[in-house]
């Protein structure tokens, strides 16, 4: 295949995948695309949470999980205000809320499925320590789930595998003979180095700027966020991959922008229950 015909097809198959499929974040209005349903993700993870629940164990501590739930709550309730008293659609809207406490003080760590799916580690509250931190961490885990972030996660990956099957096509068949040859998932490779990464950090630190509104709008101190980080640096200490192959923003530039943004947030997003 001749230079010219390749980027047509390239440019054709690009365009018609992604024609109908641009929207923005809400607040940020950074631009994504979006392939793959909400609903269809959502019904994958209510189903992954409900196999999670099962084979973790989970914790037996109710003060614990109830003042989880308590600021999980207060932070939905505030994003669903916020967006009602704004005029805009609520992207929480579909959610179903539900949260879990694991019983592992070795994993310092939370997320935030697609529809409102949260899950909490015992070690994470021992770097949140307070009710601020806490809030901290579930605005951020929350804001993935606000912005989408997993359905345009999806949407990229589908959009590569299309982009790279082309680039195979055209290369006569070079790719899947590399991935044969040495048993390695070339798309995979890609997706985890210089192409997947500098998105997924940008995810990170978006959810950090959403994160930080989501709890100042609910009434939370959201000078804590930096501290939770300053000990997430800490534990974390002798531990991190180099920057190259690092999904998340460094411990410092997350630093350093959370307090960039922490005034005029604090301005511009009063509490509002």
């Amino acid at each position: 295949m001749n230079r010219r015909n390749f980027i047509y097809l390239l440019g054709c198959s690009c365009v018609s995948i992604g024609m109908h499929a641009c929207s923005t974040a809400p607040i940020t209005d950074r631009r994504q695309l979006k392939l793959i349903p909400e609903s269809k993700l959502n019904a994958q993870a209510a189903a992954i949470f409900e196999k999670v629940k099962e084979r973790e164990k989970l914790s037996d501590d109710k003060n614990k999980l109830n003042k989880i739930i308590e600021v999980g709550s207060k932070i939905e309730n505030s994003i669903s205000e916020y967006f009602d008293r704004n005029n805009m659609s609520d992207p929480t809207a579909n959610f179903q809320w539900e949260y879990i406490l694991i019983d592992n003080d070795k994993i310092r760590n939370a997320w935030c499925m697609p529809g409102g799916k949260i899950a909490f580690y015992t070690g994470m509250l021992k770097i949140t320590k307070n009710e601020d931190g806490l809030a901290a961490v579930m605005g951020h885990e929350i804001a993935h789930a606000v912005a989408k972030h997993s359905v345009e996660r999806a949407s990229r990956g589908v959009l590569l595998n299309t982009a790279t099957g082309i680039i195979d096509i055209a290369s006569g068949g070079k790719i899947s003979k590399v991935n044969r040859t040495t048993g390695m998932n070339t798309v995979g490779l890609l997706s985890q180095v210089g192409i997947m990464n500098p998105f997924n950090r940008k995810q990170e630190s978006e959810a950090d700027y959403l994160g930080l509104i989501f709890s100042s709008l609910s009434g939370y101190d959201i000078r804590e966020t930096p501290k939770i980080w300053e000990r997430m640096k800490e534990s974390n200490k002798g531990k991190e991959p180099s920057i190259f192959f690092r999904t998340h923003p460094s411990p410092d530039d997350r630093i350093n922008k959370i307090n960039g943004w922490m005034n005029k947030v604090i301005l511009d997003y009063p509490p509002i229950v």
